[in-house]
Parts: structure tokens; sequence; C-alpha cells
């Protein structure tokens, strides 16, 4: 058996591949016109790239929608279905006051307590601390109910109504309705109110709707079935409505008000509102009047949810008069302006009582907000602002009138951009008149500046606007307070330039934060302010340089401050390398920070794999330029500070590599330091945890050693490679199959290294592809396929070393390597030596293929071989054998139309061809 002779370079040039230069990128095509919608131009077959056409056409396209969507914008305003918003609304108050566990029985509650299961104040002792007012649960005969028995008897009722109706017992359902509705009388307990009023109303809306369709049913058919009229559901008259239907809906009306309790006759009218349609052709009127009517209410909390009932129902008209809405908001001013100044905090349980009830009462003051900016949107809410006293005249707005801070709040969250730019200023002098304890003063100052990031104002509005805003919060002692406001106008600051003003409150913050510390509650805005100062700067020189910024992102802690640094590293590895050593320095500590605030106890959390990502690339990044011995110092300094990143020590070796083969390109005499670069390599992969990622990391650090001439590392290091592949253990989940086609690869590698790598004689030339050899029946995760490659790469590697010039030599900075070309030319053992563990190697593969059990795996394996071994050996009696019986096991184990089997058979048979030529020579 003897080795093929090859000769590489000439090999190269035959297969190498024709090229011919291009004239052109294939997809530089000329840019269409701007009317062209096909891809492909088949007159002249050009190819279109719609990724490379002109910028030309892009600003077309991009200037046609955005006219479209402002058209749009303005031309139909989106208004959401009125009873989609209503079920939406009801679900964020159940969800926002859940209620107390215990609700109170009053004397009005008789409905209730007819089947609820009613306890005595005495044996309730332990829920007082969760009623509204324990005192008065002292009084003897109080009782209570717990929510959920209280909950059911309004389900039950709600039956018993549906019930009575369809029995047509209309007097039965009148009077539970009417129960039910009084229920809203009792404000005993705060809490459960907001969930008592969605529970009775939706009681309310069905009655109302069975209403409507017991009228609507007589307006249009007559007791006897026959067709009147059709009603269409928008458009029809009180003319068009028949005697019957008007003298029954009339006498709902009658009925409803002859009920001696206001507020439930309010209730009931307003659930068969819409039911006036049958009667007057602008129901818009009677709304007016029941307005008027919710004035008799006294009780704050009952008074604002009615006018909350009335906003939602008043929608159901096919006319919407704004003017009701009005009153209604001024009202709600009203009484907000009595009940403040009536229960200023003189004492702190009646404090805490008022702002209970003005957080109760503000979703309605939301809702009815809402109703009236979004139907005065055509007729300009600046009249709107004008008719609630806000201003003297539409043109020109003034803060004059003082105005209760919640509502001015919703007002302002809702008018539309265009009047809140600009109007900004005299808008900010109403916040300014604002000063009740309503509404947190801060909060409006935010939102003024969420609203006017909104849209680009006027440089003097923005000016105006801003600096009397820092001057008011220069006032602010509270660091929450000032950072709340902070943080709606730093965007403003920053797209209008005003560098002076963002000095002026990085060193407010500082200083506040100096004084009081940051809670928890305040990093949260302060983390917003700093990633919208991050998100404005592409250069981190400029941010590091902002005043006191490093200062106060020392201060921060937590997850905030893990937020921030984040976005500093993700900034800092954005583009290139690193090389200033003050903001390498800057980072470093930041990366540090990033790093004590991980949770290494739950490392699949994407924002601790995120920050060591982060933390890794920027030690990756970092370029001390030709002051290498610096920059191995910084990865010394980096695997000290990071050690628990396992990613990082990964990404330092192949650094420290990169380092060496960097000096050796200098051409300068740095084989001491390229000594210390394979010394930290050597030190840093054995606390790498996967072994196959230390296998790649050794075989790395080997190359750039001999790339050195440092061939006892080399040998070293080639070493503990192959400790690597004996305690290599795969058998661990379903990482598995990735992990045994990695490692395939790198012994791949290996074998393709060891050519390079000169033969040890005291060891033998063939020690390491022993050892490898040894490997594969030690490991039971080692299968029939890779046990055949593993094979197939060691008689490749002997093959190739056994000629007599390499394909490639490690060439030194200065003196060339000695391969095993030199070393062993003409030395008869070291061919021998070569042959015999080839002849050991192919025994072994034909045996492995043998025990394949699958046929189709067998047969490919078979040809694998058969390429393997027609390209080391020449023909010779040794070789053919094995050949032939892998060749016939694969054409049994393989169809004969398999691509694979009729390119091995071409490229064998080319073999025994060239055997048979060799025997007529010699003949």
């Amino acid at each position: 058996m003897e080795f093929r002779p090859r000769n590489y370079a000439a090999e190269e040039e035959i297969y190498l591949l024709p090229r011919v230069p291009a004239g052109a990128h294939p997809l530089s095509a000329p840019s269409p016109s701007l009317y062209q919608v096909e891809v492909v131009n088949h007159e002249k077959n050009d190819f279109y790239d719609p990724l490379r056409c002109s910028d030309a056409i892009v600003m077309v396209s991009n200037d046609n929608l955005q006219e479209e969507d402002n058209g749009s914008a303005v031309n139909k305003p989106t208004v959401e279905l009125p009873t989609k918003e209503w079920s939406s609304f009801k679900k964020f108050l159940m969800q926002r006051f859940s209620g107390s566990k215990m609700v109170s029985i009053s004397t009005m509650s008789d409905v209730i307590m007819k089947t609820g299961k009613v306890h005595e104040k005495s044996s309730m002792t332990m829920h007082l601390e969760e009623l509204d007012d324990p005192q008065k649960f002292a009084e003897d005969g109080i009782k209570v109910i717990s929510q959920q028995e209280y909950v059911s008897r309004l389900h039950e009722l709600k039956d018993e109504i549906t019930r009575a109706w369809q029995a047509d017992d209309r007097v039965t359902s009148l009077k539970l309705s009417v129960k039910v509705a009084k229920l809203l009388m009792d404000t005993s307990v705060l809490e459960f109110y907001p969930t008592l009023f969605v529970l009775a109303t939706d009681v309310m809306d069905m009655v109302g709707d069975m209403v409507w369709e017991r009228i609507k049913q007589k307006a249009e058919f007559s007791e006897g079935g026959n067709v009147i009229s059709s009603l269409p559901a928008e458009n029809f008259k009180a003319e068009d409505i028949s005697v019957d239907a008007k003298e029954t809906c009339s006498n709902w009306f009658f009925k409803i008000g002859s009920i001696r309790e206001l507020l439930p006759r309010i209730y009931l009218e307003l659930a068969i509102l819409p039911c006036w349609r049958f009667l007057h052709d602008r129901p818009m009127d009677i709304v007016q009047r029941l307005v008027m009517m919710t004035r008799g209410i006294a009780d704050p909390l009952a008074f604002a949810y009615c006018h909350l009932y009335m906003a939602h129902c008043a929608q159901k008209l096919p006319q919407h008069d704004i003017g009701y809405l009005v009153i209604c908001i001024n009202d709600l001013k009203i009484l907000l302006t009595r009940f403040l100044s009536a229960k200023e905090a003189t004492d702190e349980k009646i404090s805490e009582k008022s702002r209970l009830l003005i957080s109760l009462m503000e979703p309605t003051i939301d809702y009815i907000t809402r109703c009236l900016i979004k139907y005065s949107y055509q007729t300009r809410a600046g009249n709107v602002l004008v008719e609630l006293g806000m201003g003297m005249n539409q043109s020109e707005l003034c803060g004059k009138v003082p105005c209760i801070s919640i509502i001015l709040h919703y007002l302002l969250k809702e008018l539309p951009t265009e009047l809140v730019s600009s109007n900004a200023v005299e808008i900010l002098q109403l916040i300014e008149c604002s000063k009740d304890y309503s509404f947190d003063q801060c909060l409006n100052y935010r939102l003024l500046g969420f609203r006017l990031s909104e849209k680009r104002s006027e440089p003097v509005i923005i000016n105006a606007v801003v600096d009397k805003v820092i001057k008011v919060i220069s006032e602010y002692n509270s660091l929450d307070e000032y950072l709340k406001v902070v943080d709606a106008y730093v965007d403003i600051i920053l797209q209008n330039q005003m560098g002076n003003n963002l000095n002026i409150i990085l060193d407010g913050i500082k200083k506040r934060a100096c004084n009081e510390g940051i809670a928890e509650t305040e990093l949260t805005f302060l983390q917003s302010i700093f990633l919208k100062l991050l998100a404005q700067f592409n250069n981190l020189e400029d941010i590091f340089s902002l005043s006191h910024f490093v200062e106060i992102l020392d201060m921060m802690h937590g997850s905030s401050r893990s937020a921030v640094n984040m976005h500093i590293l993700n900034i800092a590895t954005r583009k290139g390398c690193i090389r200033d050593p003050t903001i390498i320095q800057l980072l470093f500590e930041v990366s540090q920070s990033l790093h004590d605030g991980i949770d290494y106890s739950n490392m699949r959390n994407d924002d601790n794999q995120q920050a060591t990502r982060l933390i890794s690339r920027f030690a990756n990044m970092v370029d001390h330029g030709s002051e290498v011995e610096r920059h191995l110092a910084f990865l010394v300094e980096c695997r000290g500070a990071f050690g628990g990143i396992n990613e990082l020590k990964e990404t330092l070796v192949h650094s420290s590599n990169f380092l060496a083969v960097k000096a050796m390109k200098d051409g300068q005499n740095h084989i001491s330091f390229v000594k210390s670069c394979i010394a930290f390599g050597e030190v840093t992969i054995p606390s790498v945890p996967s072994w196959v990622n230390q296998l790649n990391l050794y075989l790395e650090t080997a190359e750039v050693a001999l790339l050195g001439g440092l061939v006892s590392h080399s040998d070293g290091l080639l070493d503990s490679a192959i400790i690597c592949l004996q305690t290599l253990n795969l058998l661990d989940g379903s990482r598995v199959s990735n992990d045994v086609d990695r490692t395939l690869s790198l012994i791949r590698k290996l074998c393709s290294l060891l050519v390079l790598v000169p033969g040890n004689p005291g060891q033998g030339v063939t020690y390491i592809p022993r050892s490898v050899l040894a490997l594969l029946d030690s490991h039971s995760w080692m299968s029939s396929r890779m046990r055949t490659n593993v094979l197939s790469a060691i008689v490749n590697l002997a093959a190739t070393v056994s000629q007599f010039k390499l394909p490639y030599h490690a060439n030194h900075e200065k003196t060339q390597i000695r391969g095993n070309d030199h070393l062993f030319f003409g030395d008869p053992t070291y061919l021998q030596e070569l042959l015999s563990l080839s002849a050991f190697v192919l025994q072994n593969l034909v045996n492995n293929i043998m025990q394949e059990p699958s046929q189709v795996v067998r047969g490919t394996m078979a040809l694998e071989a058969c390429n393997c071994i027609a390209s080391s050996f020449n023909p010779s009696h040794e070789v053919l054998p094995i050949l032939s019986k892998l060749m016939e096991t694969a054409k049994l184990c393989l169809s004969s139309n398999d691509n694979y089997l009729q390119s091995t058979t071409k490229f064998v048979d080319k073999f025994l061809h060239a055997k048979a030529l060799e025997g007529v020579q010699r003949c």
C-alpha cells in the first residue's frame, strides 16, 4: 500500500473556476420611471431591485402618503363606537375601584336584604378597618354584607326584571328597576360605589333597550301583527309614529315622572332617553332639563356619577349637542370649588376622605371631558374653553379665571394638538392659577410638555413656555415633582437645541438628588430622562460631556441604572472601534455597574443576556492601537472584573490571539508579548464551562502559537485539546445534535492543523492521530456516521503529511518552521508509520460501516469512504479489495439513480483505469 502523490498547486489551477470581471453591479440597474410598477422590463431584460430605487421616488411616495394621512386626520376624525367605548370604560372602573370586601346595608337597601346573607355588626369586627367610616358602624343596627353577595343579588334582580318583562308583567319590571336605581342613592361605602354604578346601570340599559323595542314594535305593527310602517334606524320623525305607540311612550314617561325620589327618577328617564324620539324631533332639549334636575342631588359622588350616566345615554341620540356637557363640566367645577374650599386640610382624617372622594370622581370628569372634546371637534374646541370660563374670547385665551386643576388636566389631555400648540402660553397661565389639591399641579405642567411634543410649535412660544416652566420648578424642593416635569420637557429642549436650559435642569437634578437621594419611584423618571438624552446624541463624547451626567448616573441604582447602562453600551458598540482612553475608562465603569446588577441565577432572562452580550461586545471593540501591552492589560482587567460572564471569557481569548497576530504583523520583535498573549489564553481557557468551546479556543491559540514560531507552546495547547476531547460529554439535553456536529468540525480542524505541526520523534509522528482514534470507542455519543467522518479525516491527514511537499506551512515572521516534509524527508520509518496507521484506520473504517443498521446511511458512508480512499492511495492489492467491498455495499444499499453513487462510481472507475494503465505500461 502506498500513498498517492499529490501536486496541490497544479490541482488548484485545474479546479479553479473561471472568473470574468463584471462591468457593473448586478443590482445596479437603471432607475425606473416614476410610473413603472413592473419588477422586470421584459424588453431590455433589466433587473429592477426595489431596494435600490432612487431617493426621488421614495420622497414622492412619502409626500403623497403624508398628504393622504393628514387629509384623513383633518376631515375624518376617528370616533370610537359609543357602545364599545362605554364597555371599556366600565371594565376600567371595576378594575380601578375593586371596592371593600364588606358593604353596609342601609334602610333603603331592602331589596338587597331580601335574599342576601346579612351579618350583624357585632360578628363582623374583623372587617371594620375595611369600612369607610368605622365610627359609623359602631352604632347598633348597622348590618353588612359581602361584596360578592351584593353583586350576586343584583344579578338576581336583573334576571327577575327580565322574567317579569317576558311574562308581560311590565309593572313588576318597573318596580324592580326603581329599586335598583334607588341603590345608587347609597354612597356610604365610597370604594364600592363605582362597582355599584356599573352593575346598576347595566340593569338601566337593559330596561331602556326593552322599552325602546316595545314602543318601536307598536309603531311598526298593529295589534293584529300587520305592518304599519318600517322605521329607519336613524332618520324618522315624531309624526311618523302611530298614536298607540305615542300613548305607550308617554305612559312610560308619566310612570317614571311619578317616582318620588329624584335620583332614581333621573336614572330611569335617562335609561329610556332615546324613546323621546317617538314624541319629539329634538330630544336633546330634554337633556337640558335633566341637567337642571341633577342640581338637586346633594351628594357629590352621586352627583358626579349621575352626570356620567347622562353623558353615556345622550350619545344614543342622533343629534349631538355639546351644550349640556358644558353645563355638566361647569356644575362639577362649582361643586368641586365649594367642596375643596369647605374641606381644606385642617383635619388629617377629613383630608384623606376628601382625596378618596376626588379620586372616585376623577373617572367621571375624564369621560365627560372626552365626550365634550370629541363632539366639539368640528366646531373648534376653542369655543368650549370660552364657554367653560377659561377664556375671554376664542382668539385670546387667558388664565384670569381659576380652574379646578383636575378638570383642567382632562381638558388639556383631550384638546386638539393644534389648539394646545398655539395657546400654550395661555394654558400655562391656567395651570399656574389652578393650585387646589384636587390634582397635583406638577402633573398638569408635565401633561402640557407631552402635548407640546406632539407637534412643532413656534420657537417664540416654546421659549416662553420652557423658560416659565423652569422658573416654576426651580422652586420645587421635591426631586419627584422636579423629575416628573423635566421628563416631559427634555425632548422639547433637545429638539430646539436649548443647551443652556438642559444644563440648568441637570444641575437641578443633581442638587436635589444630593440632598434627598433617589427613591425607587424617582428612578423611573430619571431613567426616562436619561434614555431621551441618549437617543438624541450619537457620540459618547457629547453624552459624557453633559453637565453632571456622569455624577447623576453614579447616584442611580437598580434596574433603572442597568437600563441606562445598556443604552450607553449599545451606543458605544454601534459604530467602529473604541479608542479614546477616557471613554474606555468610563465605559469600563459602566460595564462594572451593569455586571453587578446581573442576576446570574436567572441567565435565561432577556435583560441579563443582553447585558452580558453588550459587555462582551464592548471588551471586543476596545482598540488601544499600537499600545498592544496596554490592550493586553485591559483584557486582564476585564477578566478580573467580569469573571461571571462565560461569553466574555471566550471573547477575551479571541482578543488576545488577535493582539498576538497584530504584534507579529507589525514586523517588530514582539516574541515576548506573543508569549504573554499565549499565556493569557492558556490561563483563561480552562475557566470556559463548555468543553466544545474550550476545544475551539485551544486549537485557535495553537494556530497563533505556530504562527509566532512557538512550537513547544502549540504542542502543549494541542495536548490540552486532546484532554478536552477525552473529557467531552455531549449527552446533555437538546444541544446534543449541534454540539456533535461542531465537535466533528473541530476534529477535522485539528487534523488540518496537524499538517502544520512538526512531528515529535520521541512520541511518534502519529501520536495525536492515535489519541483521536482512542476516543472513538470511548464515547457513546459518537455515532457510526461521525466515526466514519473522523476516520476519513485521519486517512486524509496521513496521506497529506506523506507528501514530499505539503500544501501549506507555518510561516514565522523571520524563519519558516520546518514542516514534516523537511524534518522526515526520505526517512522510511516515517512513511512506514503513516502507512501502518492508515491500514489500521481503513480496517476500522470498513468495520464501522458494516455495523451501521440503517441501509441508506450505510450506503452513503461507504461512498464517503470510497472517495477518501481513492483520493489518498494508489491502486494496490491492499486497497482494491477494500474499495470493491465498499462500492458493492453502496450499490446494494442505494438506488442506481442516486447522484452521489453515480459520481463516485465514475471517480472509482477512473481510479481503477489508472491501475490498469499502469499494468499495461509495465508490460
